[in-house]
């Protein structure tokens, strides 16, 4: 079998200490905050001047996909080098990314027919998305075969949750993201919209006031969707440059679930920080994927 490349757009706000452990390699989306500059995520502009540039200037950037073209120039040398690769992008719902991708996988098998390439529609974003390229790469470590990967994808792509708050639903209102999420639409002091991301959508959960409650409801609404089997799953806790309440999130989990969550958040990157805004923060859930075999 040929060795497995995985791959995932920047989406996926993965920690550096994933991306070594399994030798990811990110394709990068853009960001402008004057639709005429456009700067790739990450390697051209940090994730804290981001945030940063946001707050002090009071703007809505935009995003733009990564294109065919940026795909092809990482496909391409890996596929020639006789790797197989898996590609896991954004959700379908909120951008092209898969598109690019598939794109160019067709071009590919016009030079190379035999080239083995899966691209996957995460159906799933931040943390989340970071979390089923994580399985993913536990399952090439471990050694299985494409296929029964590709199976197992499949079923965590299902199973695969993030539950979390705003501090205003203006940047996904502005960006059009919103969905079912409208419900939750109206301004009231110090009230905290929540929500959840089911198979690549948005869903209200919950208009609560205040953080302690907002925090309380995010963990509740977490432990129960884990049932009796709290250890079958993986936990990451998360934020759009705000650490105190990612902190208090994570002490929640831990007091609450009675499982192995990591001490180490992910940082909520560019791609999705455009259309939560600072401030966002949640918890994200996903099978191991031993328990679905």
């Amino acid at each position: 079998m040929n060795e497995i490349m995985l791959l995932t757009d920047t989406a996926s706000d993965l920690n550096e200490s994933v991306i070594k452990e399994f030798n990811i390699t990110r394709i990068p989306f853009y960001v402008s905050f004057n639709q005429v500059d456009y700067f790739k995520e990450i390697t051209e502009i940090s994730i804290q001047d981001f945030y940063k540039k946001m707050r002090e200037d009071k703007v809505f950037p935009k995003t733009s996909l990564p294109s065919i073209n940026d795909y092809l120039e990482v496909f391409t040398p890996l596929i020639e080098a006789g790797k197989s690769i898996i590609c896991v992008c954004l959700s379908g719902h909120f951008s092209g990314s898969y598109s690019s991708a598939v794109n160019a996988k067709e071009l590919i098998l016009e030079n190379y027919p035999n080239a083995q390439i899966a691209i996957i529609n995460s159906l799933n974003a931040t943390g989340g998305q970071g979390l089923l390229v994580t399985e993913i790469g536990r399952m090439i470590a471990d050694g299985l075969e494409f296929d029964q990967i590709l199976s197992l994808t499949d079923k965590l792509i299902e199973k695969a949750r993030i539950f979390f708050f705003v501090d205003t639903l203006d940047y996904l209102e502005h960006g059009g993201r919103i969905g079912k999420a409208s419900a939750l639409l109206g301004t009231m002091l110090n009230v905290k919209p929540i929500l959840y991301l089911e198979k690549g959508q948005l869903f209200p959960l919950a208009k609560v006031r205040g953080k302690k409650k907002a925090i309380a409801k995010i963990i509740d609404a977490a432990r129960e969707y884990v049932g009796a089997s709290p250890e079958n799953y993986n936990y990451i806790v998360g934020h759009a440059d705000n650490i105190e309440d990612a902190s208090n999130i994570l002490q929640a989990a831990k007091d609450a679930i009675p499982a192995y969550i990591p001490d180490e958040y992910f940082f909520i990157g560019v791609t999705i920080g455009v259309n939560t805004g600072p401030d966002a923060c949640g918890i994200c859930v996903i099978p191991k994927y031993e328990t679905l075999m």
